[in-house]
């Protein structure tokens, strides 16, 4: 497995940049500059190339929709209603990896989901497990049958935020995305096209395609027009994956005002107003989100997009409801 070029990273990572580097280019760890900020070009990927795989399932569907899975931890039956409600509207459920309020490991979560009639999509991320257990996932997931994982580096926690457990970022996520391409899984990973240094996302996600990725899940683009243009220089740096999206999903108050404290998220001030003064703002919420959708993507090489946030302060079930009304509509349209 390749190493990589030797930065100082203080999320030891070999093929950075990370999405939470700063608007100053500072590191989200610490007041440190982020040391692949001065780079003209993105760390290249030496390592093997990956195996041939088959085209991951979940990038049949026209248009791909998938969907944050928004659960309380620990909860089966919370889960299983949930899923219930996505599954014939969404193509795929992503189940995120939480630096604050941990959940049932990877396998169990693939298989509970399965069993409520949803497809997975399991965030891996690197910040709390070591190589050794990673691979251990990785060859469980596989085990599971036809999985796909997102492979993350994952945030670092915040200050406060469980101060007694240790961080780990023994591997980033490009070098995570190349052990799950040898386990034989589909391989997704995040790509942040907003987040600082602007001119280095295109080809690291060129890079993490020829470690292994064949699809990415983008954080959010303010409006088609910036998405095309990331798109465009995708392309132009050799990354021919196909992009899912991300559609910012809300209905009230709390659920645009958590999205919008998502690093490098601007929602539109305006269109937020609009929803939540609209005499039904769960209606206008979804019609939003359904514009959102159409809107990004009608950009060359986004084939499907990711429903993301709470999509409603009534909690997971009302949650649920919303993203998949969003996705009806997406798919009765298609």
């Amino acid at each position: 497995m390749t190493t990589g070029r030797a930065v100082l990273c203080p999320k030891r990572m070999r093929f950075g940049p990370c999405g939470g580097v700063r608007a100053d280019l500072s590191c989200e760890v610490g007041a440190v500059r982020c040391p692949f900020a001065t780079l003209q070009e993105p760390v290249a990927w030496d390592g093997a190339p990956p195996p041939r795989r088959r085209v991951p399932a979940l990038l049949a569907a026209e248009p791909v929709v998938l969907t944050d899975l928004t659960l309380p931890p620990f909860d089966r039956e919370g889960l299983a209603r949930v899923v219930r409600t996505l599954a014939g509207t969404c193509d795929g459920l992503l189940v995120g990896e939480h630096h604050n309020r941990p959940d049932f490991p990877p396998t169990q979560m693939t298989a509970l989901v399965r069993d409520a009639g949803g497809a997975p999509v399991v965030t891996l991320t690197c910040r709390d497990r070591n190589r050794v257990v990673l691979d251990q996932e990785l060859a469980g997931l596989a085990g599971e049958g036809p999985a796909a994982v997102l492979c993350a580096t994952g945030d670092a926690r915040a200050a406060g935020v469980r101060p007694e457990v240790t961080q780990v970022f023994d591997l980033d996520g490009t070098t995570l995305a190349a052990h799950a391409a040898a386990a034989g899984l589909a391989v997704g990973v995040p790509e942040s096209p907003g987040a600082p240094p602007l001119r280095l996302r295109p080809g690291r996600l060129a890079q993490k395609q020829r470690a292994g990725a064949q699809f990415a899940v983008l954080n959010h683009v303010p409006g088609p027009t910036r998405l095309a243009d990331f798109a465009d220089r995708s392309r132009a740096a050799g990354a021919t994956l196909p992009l899912l999206a991300g559609v910012a999903v809300y209905t009230d108050e709390r659920s645009a005002r958590v999205l919008a404290a998502f690093p490098g998220l601007h929602l539109d001030a305006d269109r937020v107003a609009t929803v939540l003064s609209a005499p039904d703002p769960v209606e206008a919420g979804i019609a939003e989100a359904v514009e959102q959708a159409r809107a990004l993507l009608a950009v060359d090489g986004v084939v499907g997009v990711n429903l993301s946030g709470l999509a409603s302060a009534r909690g997971p079930a009302e949650g649920a409801a919303v993203k998949a009304a969003v996705g009806r509509a997406l798919k009765d349209a298609a």
